[in-house]
């Protein structure tokens, strides 16, 4: 396993900037995003395609410091009923799986999507119990008329460049637990996999662990986003853990996201880079920040400190087991 890092937290500074510093803070891999909700900031996939001399130089400035690009992420809607939100999500998409087949990127992240109820949808619709019954309705058609039909032509697509999609399982979106996200596998092909985020699965009482060994069993672990979830126990206990309040009103939310370690503790993030370990995944670990909490630089810095501690004692102990 080898640890990177989102490069969309380091938005402020140039590509050249960003890439000395994560190379200096010791990381081997770096995500880098190229539209969606990400952003292009980096790296523009239609305009690296159209031009040959660009896409020389952002790979030379990525292999110039010793660092791999572990995805290319896009995360968008592509199943948004709005058809022109929907459009650039798929073109973006399109791009950006034709982009990493130029560069010898394995893989491309972006969520499943989410339509909306019907054909007559201005928004999407995320169902999450079935009932009363026209909830169960809607579910039925979003995957048999919407969801099934585009992932299993994208499959054939990510065949033909030989690049898979890591669909990050994401509440919101059709895809947001285990069962879901090997469901759309086993219905539309096995160049769709899983980019595997914690944070997502803690407030929804999952065991990353588990989940871990079940996608791996499936041959569906692609990638992993390296970020936490602080549980506030007062305000769930209260309010449950479905919140719409802002990201920002941490007080009185019932969960917010967090650096690795300040949701849950070594303890817990030793197991899952064990988990991961035990399964054979040999992918990276890719900081993802997300702390309203910290800083940029001090979120960043304290999950890379944590992290090394962490896969250093995975690497003794392989060793001593060898």
């Amino acid at each position: 396993m080898k640890l990177g890092v989102f490069a969309v937290l380091f938005g402020d500074k140039s590509l050249e900037e960003a890439l000395d510093y994560i190379a200096e803070s010791g990381l081997e891999t770096v995500e880098i995003g190229t539209g969606g909700f990400p952003g292009d900031r980096y790296c523009n996939p239609q305009n690296l395609l159209e031009d040959e001399s660009r896409l020389n130089h952002f790979k030379q400035a990525v292999e110039s410091r010793g660092l791999q690009i572990s995805a290319l992420s896009c995360h968008g809607n592509p199943l948004h009923p709005n058809s022109e939100i929907a459009q650039r999500a798929h073109e973006n998409f399109e791009q950006t799986v034709r982009l990493a087949a130029k560069l010898g990127v394995e893989t491309v992240i972006t969520f499943s999507g989410c339509p909306g109820e019907s054909e007559h949808s201005q928004n999407p619709v995320w169902v999450t119990c079935p009932w009363p019954e026209e909830f169960a309705s809607v579910l039925e058609w979003q995957w048999e008329e919407k969801v099934i039909p585009y992932w299993k032509e994208q499959n054939q697509f990510l065949k033909q460049q030989g690049v898979r999609v890591a669909i990050e399982p994401h509440p919101g979106f059709v895809v947001y637990n285990t069962e879901t996200m090997l469901r759309l596998r086993k219905q539309c092909g096995d160049q769709i996999g899983v980019n595997f985020d914690p944070s997502h699965l803690f407030w929804q009482q999952m065991d990353p662990v588990l989940a871990i060994k079940e996608l791996s069993q499936a041959g569906a672990l692609y990638h992993f986003h390296a970020k936490d979830t602080g549980i506030d126990p007062h305000n769930t206990a209260s309010n449950g853990v479905l919140d719409t309040k802002s990201y920002r009103d941490e007080l009185n939310r019932s969960w917010i996201f967090r650096t690795v370690g300040y949701g849950h503790g070594e303890e817990t993030w030793k197991e899952i880079i064990s988990a991961l370990q035990l399964v054979g995944y040999q992918g990276a670990i890719s900081i993802e920040h997300e702390d309203s909490l910290m800083s940029v630089e001090e979120g960043f810095q304290k999950a890379v400190s944590f992290l090394k501690n962490i896969l250093i004692q995975e690497r003794v102990g392989d060793i001593w087991w060898a």
